[in-house]
């Protein structure tokens, strides 16, 4: 089976999964500015990785532009994010970058990152710093605040190989969909 990982990634944890992907799978994997001049059509599977950023997946709009042209290829989505898997809130923001008929076509994961703060372009880095700002000045903090507060204020790393056996799973799974 012909694999394809592509990624776009910030920091270099998106780049870390996809590599780890590859490396599992055999796969050909490509920063994302390389695939959009490639063809694509020799690929079985095609995978697509993206940072999380206010609840949407960076740069998706160019997976999501080729999926009609895809019809007979496994099609897999990854998401890397700071927020450890149990959050909740992951789910409902994957699905929401979808419609229901990309989703038909469409398998997603979610895999944990983290911040690299020295790594980080200038402009995320103020984002960041008046999001922190925000929620520290955040009258009644829940218990979730003070976490987030804590967790996001330096530099942290979670990201762990185990997060790619579902995807793994997903791709060598014959009756998925596609």
């Amino acid at each position: 089976m012909n694999t394809a990982v592509i990624y776009t990634s910030q920091t270099g944890f998106t780049k870390r999964y996809a590599q780890w992907i590859a490396e599992a799978t055999n796969a050909d994997c490509l920063e994302l500015s390389k695939a959009k001049t490639k063809n694509m059509d020799h690929y079985n599977t095609i995978i697509f990785g993206g940072w999380a950023c206010t609840g949407g997946i960076k740069k998706l709009k160019w997976f999501k532009n080729n999926i009609n042209k895809w019809a007979n290829k496994k099609l897999i989505v990854f998401c890397v994010g700071g927020s450890p898997i149990d959050n909740p809130a992951i789910e409902p923001a994957l699905k929401s970058n979808f419609t229901e008929a990309e989703l038909k076509r469409v398998t997603v994961f979610y895999c944990p990152g983290g911040f690299n703060y020295e790594k980080m372009p200038i402009l995320s880095k103020f984002m960041m710093a008046i999001f922190i700002k925000t929620l520290k000045a955040k009258k009644d903090k829940k218990k979730t605040d003070k976490e987030m507060i804590k967790m996001l204020s330096s530099s942290y790393d979670i990201s762990n190989k185990k997060y790619i056996e579902p995807i793994l799973d997903c791709i060598n799974h014959k009756d998925m969909p596609y």
